[in-house]
């Protein structure tokens, strides 16, 4: 039997066969994005803010010259994937390089950081944890600063778990103590929020630290752990 006689033998069985796996296929694919719909609605929203981006680089190294915002989305990246992998539903701000102030035109920098808002505001999220890289005039000043709301106890907490996560780490040479910041960021929602000061840029030793990617991992590895330790005392709070 010829393949054109089989198609005008069985054409109404074929139809009813296309309708039927077409029916299938699409069943299966609202299925799957409800799915995942309603599993990322059960897990905990982390917002992650790279700072700065596009034109706005931030400060730079001294030594490599390596724009603070470049390390800054490497390791909120490095961030997303660890905490997704703890089971979080991870919302980048500033998933490129490029800012989020559309046009480079004047106002860019309040645009950016409305947008920010915007994507915070609208995720409603656990807790936002943004990224930045300090500098100070004296090039000796070294290591990691949390930086928190003063009016938002929760703000406060999580600093203080990440902080004491980043103190711990074998290449902390001084411990500090998170500190109360007026800040943009810390201050657009009522989330829990920090910025976290990774290193400074001035120091020729931190920028070292910044630039490798072992250190980012073991970096970003505390910070998660200080973030998930808060949200477990939160919970059971």
């Amino acid at each position: 039997m010829t393949f054109r006689k089989f198609f005008y033998r069985h054409r109404v069985a074929l139809g009813f066969l296309s309708l039927a796996l077409a029916v299938a296929v699409t069943f299966a694919f609202c299925f799957f994005a409800l799915s995942r719909t309603a599993a990322e609605s059960l897990r905990l929203t982390v917002v992650l803010d790279a700072g700065h981006g596009g034109i706005d680089g931030g400060v730079v190294g001294t030594v490599s010259r390596t724009r603070e915002s470049d390390i800054n989305l490497a390791i909120s990246r490095l961030l997303q994937r660890e905490l997704e992998d703890a089971g979080f539903y991870v919302v980048q701000t500033r998933p490129t390089e490029a800012g989020l102030y559309g046009a480079a035109t004047p106002g860019y920098k309040r645009r950016d950081m409305q947008k920010r808002a915007e994507i915070i505001t609208k995720s409603a999220p656990a807790a936002v944890v943004s990224i930045h890289q300090n500098f100070f005039s004296q090039s000796a000043r070294r290591g990691a600063q949390v930086f928190f709301r003063e009016d938002v106890p929760s703000s406060k907490t999580l600093a203080c778990h990440i902080q004491t996560a980043l103190n711990e780490m074998p290449e902390c040479v001084k411990k500090s103590e998170a500190l109360a910041g007026d800040y943009y960021v810390l201050n657009c929602s009522d989330a829990p929020a920090v910025i976290v000061e990774c290193g400074f840029l001035s120091n020729p030793e931190d920028e070292a630290l910044l630039l490798s990617n072992a250190y980012r991992q073991k970096l970003v590895h505390s910070i998660a752990g200080g973030l998930i330790s808060f949200l477990a005392s939160f919970a059971t709070g």
